[in-house]
């Protein structure tokens, strides 16, 4: 299943300039998703992380993985209308620098979900190299 961003801002509250995908390009409802996000270096934080050599922060790759995994559990017809709040990270490696011009290739794996809380695999690749790594935890809210 492909999603274009139309149809993610159907599923996840994020907008600009929090809005870190830009297209699902796979995906298994409750399951796994694959996105990507084309960095761009005109992104409002590189023009302070760093200007002389433009890194995309690893939290915000970290919140792009999240952001997927939202999509995921969130286009279960049960969670329609619901918001995936970020509930923590653990054995996170970055592994990579990302750059302006990469295109981030996510993917998150949902392992698990107990109630209202759920946990996934998460992985952030570039050119087919790990960039970033981690588990996640979220909760499902109303």
């Amino acid at each position: 299943m492909e999603l274009k961003s139309d149809e993610i801002k159907k599923i996840i509250p994020h907008r600009y300039p929090f809005w870190l995908i830009d297209k699902v390009t796979d995906m298994k409802l409750g399951e796994r998703v694959e996105a990507i996000k084309c960095v761009s270096a005109n992104e409002m934080y590189f023009m302070g992380h760093f200007p002389q050599k433009q890194i995309m922060p690893g939290v915000l790759i970290i919140e792009a993985l999240a952001q997927a995994g939202a999509v995921a559990i969130l286009s279960i017809p049960r969670n329609e209308g619901k918001v995936a709040v970020f509930g923590g990270i653990k054995n996170c490696r970055f592994r990579r620098q990302v750059t302006p011009g990469d295109v981030l290739h996510l993917y998150c794996e949902i392992s698990q979900i107990r109630g209202t809380v759920g946990f996934g695999k998460a992985m952030a690749k570039v050119d087919g190299e790990i960039a970033v790594q981690g588990e996640i935890t979220f909760a499902i809210t109303e």
